[in-house]
């Protein structure tokens, strides 16, 4: 049922009564303070968690410009896991079920073809036992594995989720690390930002990711792909869409700055969007500029759930063969005002620190987003090889109720809402 007008009308009446602070002006101006005053390098409590690697600097250049320029890296790899959510079932079993796949520009029919599969299981029952060998399907282009994890039922969901995406995901790029001749692009971050969180949330999780040896797999699986791209000398890099990081902004509080954002992409929209403001019948009305993407200078980031592979992090154990600082995350942000987007692109140090690979990854990335208005269309390929649809995640569940002679545990919602919750 639609709302009348009179409703929303009273609806949209609450927002007279909330007076949100500083106006636009200011929050641009507090950030152009931030920008000019704390990022050069960002401090915290004795530590730098933040510093450019070349000059601090934001530059603009055009979307048509940059979508004709001659490609600095002819070949491009795309790879993303996707997964069936987690699922839970009246006999107590918690499952996620994740493929991973990987996209090549020329096609690759063979790679496209190929995936690892991983599926993750929670159990409270003790006497519950999984085979944890690796098999082969479709005629052995494609591998998978079932993995256990501990009872933790309070964060069964998460675990498995997690585990699952990222260990398909990281088993798959190194299987295919030979294939990539140019650049590989992730779909995410450089590094399993999921599971690192883990460590800051909850005491009980903490421990899972010291004591268990299931996570440190994972994330060495993400160390050992960066030492294989860095030894043959072939760049890889991590494309987030929806970056959430808060290191800046936590910092600038804890320095007494009233920072007005929700996250870091919230500042960076504001000092990367152009424009200028106009008369309007209203009064002055900020007006966007929307004919060229917009971007920042490098930067290496040790802070958050970067800190681990940092040079002074403890990689939750996992050792490392080259030096430590290769592995520390740095990063650059894409402001696309055609769909006020911002896009963070992360690289290990061992590339970004050479200021030629560092302008060729740049160039490569903005043309992307530029010729693609969003993403690239690399890993949006791979990500179209690695979903799993809503009806098969259906079907997939159905089969898993026959097989384990149970169904699944519903809720209210699940009834209401169906797969529209996914």
């Amino acid at each position: 049922m639609t709302l009348d007008p009179v409703h929303f009308d009273g609806i949209a009446q609450l927002a007279g009564r909330i007076d949100h602070g500083a106006d636009e002006r200011d929050h641009r101006a507090f950030a152009e303070t931030v920008w000019n005053e704390f990022l050069d390098p960002l401090v915290q409590d004795g530590r730098t968690i933040l510093e450019p690697i070349d000059d601090r600097a934001r530059r603009v250049v055009d979307c048509e410009d940059v979508a004709l320029c001659e490609r600095p890296f002819p070949t491009e790899h795309g790879l993303d896991a996707g997964t069936i959510n987690p699922t839970t079932f009246k006999n107590g079993l918690v499952i996620d079920i994740a493929q991973a796949a990987m996209s090549a520009t020329p096609s690759d029919l063979d790679l496209h073809r190929s995936r690892t599969v991983v599926a993750t299981v929670h159990s409270n029952d003790e006497t519950m036992t999984v085979d944890e060998t690796w098999g082969t399907f479709d005629e052995e282009y494609s591998r998978s594995r079932v993995v256990k994890v501990p009872p933790l039922p309070q964060f069964a969901e998460g675990i498995v989720h997690a585990l699952a995406l990222y260990f398909a995901e990281s088993t798959h790029a190194r299987d295919h690390a030979a294939d990539v001749e140019d650049l590989l692009v992730l779909d995410g971050p450089l590094y399993p930002r999921g599971l690192l969180r883990w460590a800051d949330q909850h005491p009980d999780l903490a421990d899972f990711l010291i004591e268990d040896p299931r996570p440190t797999t994972v994330l060495e699986n993400y160390v050992r792909l960066v030492e294989e791209f860095v030894d043959r000398d072939v760049p890889l890099v991590g494309f987030v869409k929806n970056p959430a990081t808060r290191v800046i902004t936590r910092a600038v509080k804890a320095k007494g700055g009233d920072a007005p954002w929700t996250d870091d992409s919230a500042l960076f929209t504001r000092l990367l969007e152009q424009g200028e403001y106009v008369d309007d019948v209203e009064g002055d009305r900020w007006e966007r500029d929307t004919s060229s993407l917009t971007y920042t200078n490098w930067f290496r980031s040790r802070g958050g759930v970067d800190r681990p592979l940092s040079a002074e992090g403890d990689a939750l154990g996992v050792d490392r063969e080259h030096p430590r600082e290769e592995y520390e995350v740095t990063f650059f942000v894409i402001y696309d005002p055609r769909d006020d987007l911002i896009y963070r692109i992360e690289a290990p140090y061992a590339f970004t620190r050479d200021p030629e690979t560092r302008e060729r990854l740049t160039m490569q990335l903005l043309q992307n987003v530029a010729v693609a208005h969003g993403p690239p269309t690399i890993i949006e390929k791979a990500d179209e090889l690695a979903r799993i649809s809503s009806s098969e995640k259906a079907s997939l569940r159905e089969t898993l109720e026959t097989r384990f002679e149970t169904s699944q545990d519903r809720s209210y919602d699940d009834h209401r809402w169906g797969e529209e919750l996914d």
